[in-house]
């Protein structure tokens, strides 16, 4: 699936007015620092992996989530569907396609640091134009805490203190919680948020147990070969 060409326009405006793109990277790769790097999918794909924004190999690759980060996840996706070890990096990209993938801002910013506020406000009609319009799933699997509020931006105080207090459980990563979407059209989807840590080597707290994680949510969400379309 493709992005409209007025969507893709809207993006391209938005990046040209962002300052912070890490437009070294895509110059060492050849590559548009305007266009966004989204993993999209089928629209019926009952899952969605929903992060924070690209790095370097997803510049390199023109792919989401297919980094340091991105490989552990497609190696529990992988072994989730198959009951296998994934073979090679064929295999991880392969994968790929069983599920829906995007970011809260899809261009890499310079040091690979969290955009600001003012940034994610910016890209945030577009990033939930694709979930209401480009995804018919509604588990969404988050990665991190920048990922899990992005739902709060734009939202009432109550639902971000539901948020809030939602992360403050020590159980987070185990429990799911529900988030309405509004375009600005005014259509609407619910979500379930299944939040886990960032899949980072630096996320020294988690990192090691990422992988379990993981695999526990791809099973509480039933994800299998056959049920991961609608």
């Amino acid at each position: 699936m493709t992005l409209s060409q007025k969507l893709t326009r809207r993006f391209r405006q938005a990046a040209a007015e962002t300052d912070g793109i890490d437009e070294a990277v895509y110059d060492r790769y050849n590559k548009d620092p305007l266009t966004p790097i989204i993993g999209l999918g089928r629209k019926d794909l009952r899952v969605g992996i929903f992060g924070r924004d690209p790095g370097r190999d997803e510049v390199k690759y023109g792919e989401a989530f297919i980094g340091a980060g991105g490989q552990l996840v497609r190696r529990a996706l992988y072994e989730c569907l198959y009951q296998t070890a994934m073979p090679d990096f064929e295999a991880s990209k392969a994968v790929g396609e069983h599920v829906f993938w995007a970011n809260t801002v899809p261009y890499k910013p310079v040091g690979n640091k969290a955009w600001s506020m003012a940034v994610k406000r910016r890209f945030h009609p577009l990033v939930r134009t694709l979930l209401i319009d480009y995804w018919e799933g509604d588990a969404l699997i988050t990665l991190g805490r920048e990922a899990f509020f992005w739902f709060g931006i734009d939202q009432s105080k109550a639902v971000r203190t539901q948020l809030e207090a939602f992360w403050r459980q020590d159980d987070r990563f185990e429990r799911q919680c529900e988030i309405t979407l509004s375009d600005e059209e005014g259509r609407s989807r619910t979500l379930t948020l299944y939040p886990l840590p960032h899949p980072s080597p630096l996320n020294q707290t988690w990192y090691k147990r990422f992988p379990g994680l993981l695999t526990q949510r791809l099973e509480q969400v039933g994800l299998t070969l056959e049920a991961a379309t609608r």
